[in-house]
């Protein structure tokens, strides 16, 4: 459960946040929110894939944490195994949220549910003169950012549904034991298409920037190497002897 309120003194003057937080609240989550500004850092250690969201039947850009739901190969006692962790859950237990005093506006706000929040820890939200501390201030800037990248995403999706270059993918499982399993409703770039790009286009996307967060999208793929090497580490009995992207008609 999560308990969102915004950044406001008048709610929060006593309430403070822990400074030694851990990121078990990510512990069961197998995909998660990345932005295209990250690509080049999160493509060394995650696969990058684009879903659909069924509620709102939009594309997102996500990482890929494990092989099945609500199985996070990152995250293992108290510890995340790799050196880059996506903004979207570093920055719990801060979000952006909706302000109740000004309509379809975000703004900064805190879950007053979550376990690193309250009277008993050890960081000001607020000094004693109700001004804003420096963590607050930072929290704002950072959301901030946070929006603006997730805007930035929004557009880069929709440049590349626009000039046909999403493809639907399956990742396909070979199990050890002889099972075979497959992931679906996956997307990434087809890279023939972007080959196929006319010259206008080619150059319009490098004065861009657009070409640094497909390459990285790209090169992420290998990644799935990484999933299959944490996966046989762990404690799960059964163990990974295969994965690989595939179109799903080739998998026919």
């Amino acid at each position: 459960m999560t308990n969102i309120v915004p950044l406001k003194k008048e709610q929060l003057a006593n309430i403070k946040v822990a400074s030694k937080r851990t990121l078990a609240h990510a512990e069961n989550q197998h995909l998660l929110p990345i932005q295209a500004r990250e690509f080049n850092q999160a493509c060394t250690s995650y696969p990058i894939i684009i879903v659909k969201d069924p509620e709102s039947d939009r594309f997102r850009t996500v990482v890929m944490l494990g092989l099945e739901g609500g199985e996070n190969l990152y995250y293992e006692e108290e510890k995340w195994n790799a050196i880059y962790v996506p903004q979207s859950i570093s920055m719990v237990p801060f979000a952006l949220g909706l302000d109740p005093e000004k309509e379809k506006t975000l703004t900064a706000c805190i879950d007053l549910d979550s376990p690193w929040v309250g009277e008993d820890k050890d960081m000001e939200l607020f000094d004693a003169e109700g001004n804003e501390t420096e963590l607050t201030k930072g929290v704002r800037e950072s959301l901030g950012r946070l929006y603006e990248d997730e805007v930035t995403t929004e557009k880069f999706i929709a440049e590349l549904e626009e000039n046909g270059l999403l493809m639907e993918l399956e990742l396909q499982i070979n199990l050890a034991n002889g099972e075979n399993k497959k992931l679906v409703g996956l997307h990434g770039i087809d890279e023939q298409k972007l080959q196929e790009l006319p010259d206008e286009k080619i150059v319009d996307f490098h004065k861009r920037g657009l070409f640094i967060p497909i390459h990285a999208m790209l090169a992420s793929s290998g990644q799935i190497n990484r999933l299959a090497q944490l996966r046989n580490l762990s404690a799960s009995e059964v163990k990974v002897s295969g994965l690989r992207f595939a179109r799903p008609e080739a998998s026919e």
